[in-house]
């Protein structure tokens, strides 16, 4: 599948129609009013070009998604990884920690994370 490049208005009307999914394109016009400030009809532009780069669609209506938010963000987390880590996810972990001191929590979630792609 081709990869799927959003800008930064783009992914956030994403995130608003992955959150509130299936959702009619009224009630996004409605959103998108309210949070983003637009028109209808550069909502539907908006709407339109998601749809094209087949992240979702619009049926009668109603938005729903092809690709799941999830499947998104790991698409693009495992891209930027292999491009600026030659794929090495421990790679990448060193030079995020480096920055950031982890909390108990977030490495209780790593190592379960882990655990779990081992089995």
């Amino acid at each position: 599948m081709a990869e799927i490049q959003l800008g930064a208005v783009e992914a956030r009307f994403a995130d608003m129609i992955w959150e509130k999914e299936p959702v009619t394109s009224t009630e996004l016009t409605k959103l998108a009013a309210a949070e983003l400030a637009w028109k209808r009809t550069t909502m539907h532009t908006v709407l339109r070009r998601l749809c094209d780069k087949g992240l979702f669609q619009n049926n009668g209506g109603v938005v729903t998604s092809l690709i799941s938010r999830q499947e998104f963000y790991a698409r693009h987390s495992k891209k930027y990884v292999d491009e600026t880590f030659a794929g090495s996810l421990p790679a990448f972990l060193a030079a995020f920690t480096s920055e950031k001191k982890l909390t108990t929590e977030e490495i209780a979630e790593i190592r379960a994370l882990i655990d779990k792609a081992g089995e």
